[in-house]
């Protein structure tokens, strides 16, 4: 339903913000495209071949890409001096394209007046204007169906989603060969795939974003409440909701698709819950933070429950948050590392509650070493994350031999001292319980 309106709700809309306007002004504006569209959704300015338009579902994306074609087609001077035909129209299938590009509540055929509406040919996968202008549609997972043809533009609809991407795209820059100036738009939710990243990145492409929460005046009233609520920071939302590209790191521990598999939104009966905490050495102003993490253990599997990880961390501030965090979750003991801290961590802890159990852990191997098996549990799906802990993920995903680029991964080792104590023995090894 994204930007899509009828003549009747564009009135009532109208009447909502005090506007009195005729059927005739209705009607224009509301097929008029560039005076209600959002900035994002129109086509950059400049000597630009490709227009990547990124954005999370409902954001508008289908929407912005039928009115370019249909600028493009009738000759519109926001979009072109002149008409511009034939047009390829691409997707994931045929049946895709004809069901979202051109039959969906935003696509081609909802976007015309009738005066100006083309003739869809489902036979020959054909659309044609009355003025004379063409499109056609093509499904990607047959690379080929693209060759013979020529083009003067094309609009590429999700092609984070296409089967055979790399193929159809290279088929389809053969055959945009038409008109002073070829130009294509690329509508879609992304994806880290290797066409897409090369694209963004050549010249003579223009990247533009937009998240669903920009479009929510068209969306269902109770889509964004339950779909955020439930998504919101987890690497899906961020891919399918922010419009983020969120890619992993091949030399990291940890991959993003271990987290979204396992992860539950119901928190389930646990056993023995631990507080988790790898202290800074300081307590300056550019000092490490100080990891916090909170863990269960439900049966045969661990559950990471919440990040409370503090940056700065002056040194009482991380005791009272992990102390709090301990009677928050009925926990049965507060696991920290002394190695540099001593007996200070446990001192510090005292003076917030003294009859908090602390139990006492030092590192006797590098991180990289202490982090594999806790890698290898989620590998096997033995430990799920309760809801979203974007930054705990983050930080995960660019955790290398080398540790993470900037800073101390405190959240990591914070959540491997977790691990280890819930799930593992002293060399690493399963616990049997």
């Amino acid at each position: 339903m994204s930007n899509s309106l009828s003549v009747e709700e564009f009135a009532r809309r109208a009447d909502a913000w005090g506007a009195t306007l005729t059927r005739e002004k209705i009607e224009f504006a509301l097929y008029h495209w560039p005076s209600w569209a959002r900035p994002a959704q129109l086509p950059p300015k400049g000597d630009w071949t490709n227009w990547l338009l990124i954005g999370g579902r409902g954001s508008g994306k289908t929407r912005a890409g039928a009115e370019w074609v249909k600028a493009l087609a009738l000759g519109k001077d926001w979009a072109s001096p002149a008409k511009v035909s034939p047009i390829a129209l691409v997707s994931e299938t045929q049946a895709q394209a004809r069901a979202v590009m051109l039959e969906g509540v935003s696509g081609l055929l909802a976007v015309h007046d009738n005066e100006d509406r083309p003739n869809f040919d489902r036979g020959r996968g054909e659309l044609v204007w009355p003025n004379g202008s063409m499109a056609r549609i093509f499904g990607a997972g047959e690379p080929d169906s693209l060759r013979g043809h020529q083009f003067a533009a094309a609009w590429c609809d999700e092609l984070a989603k296409w089967p055979r991407a790399e193929a159809a795209w290279d088929m389809l820059q053969f055959g945009l060969r038409l008109g002073e100036h070829p130009r294509q738009l690329v509508t879609t939710t992304p994806r880290p795939i290797a066409l897409l990243k090369r694209l963004r990145a050549e010249a003579g492409t223009v990247v533009t974003h937009m998240t669903t929460e920009e479009n929510k005046d068209f969306l269902a009233p109770d889509f964004l409440a339950r779909i955020v609520a439930r998504y919101q920071g987890s690497v899906l939302g961020r891919q399918e909701l922010l419009g983020e590209f969120v890619e992993d790191d091949p030399d990291a521990l940890w991959r993003r698709a271990d987290f979204d598999r396992g992860r539950l939104f119901d928190l389930p009966e646990l056993g023995r819950i631990v507080v988790s905490v790898d202290p800074p050495v300081t307590s300056h102003e550019r000092s490490d933070g100080c990891g916090i993490i909170v863990a269960g253990r439900a049966g045969e599997r661990a559950l990471v429950i919440e990040d409370l990880t503090l940056r700065p961390a002056p040194l009482l501030d991380w005791a009272r948050r992990a102390v709090a965090a301990f009677h928050r979750h009925r926990a049965d003991a507060i696991v920290a590392e002394v190695n540099q801290g001593g007996e200070l961590v446990a001192n510090l802890i005292a003076q917030v509650d003294a009859k908090v159990p602390v139990k006492q852990v030092r590192a006797s191997r590098g991180k990289w070493l202490r982090a594999e098996p806790v890698a290898a549990l989620y590998g096997r799906g033995l430990v799920s994350h309760f809801g979203a802990l974007p930054e705990l993920e983050d930080e995960m995903c660019a955790f290398g031999r080398d540790g993470i680029a900037r800073g101390s991964p405190d959240r990591v080792d914070a959540l491997v001292w977790a691990i280890t104590e819930l799930m593992l023995g002293r060399e690493g090894t399963p616990r049997v319980r």
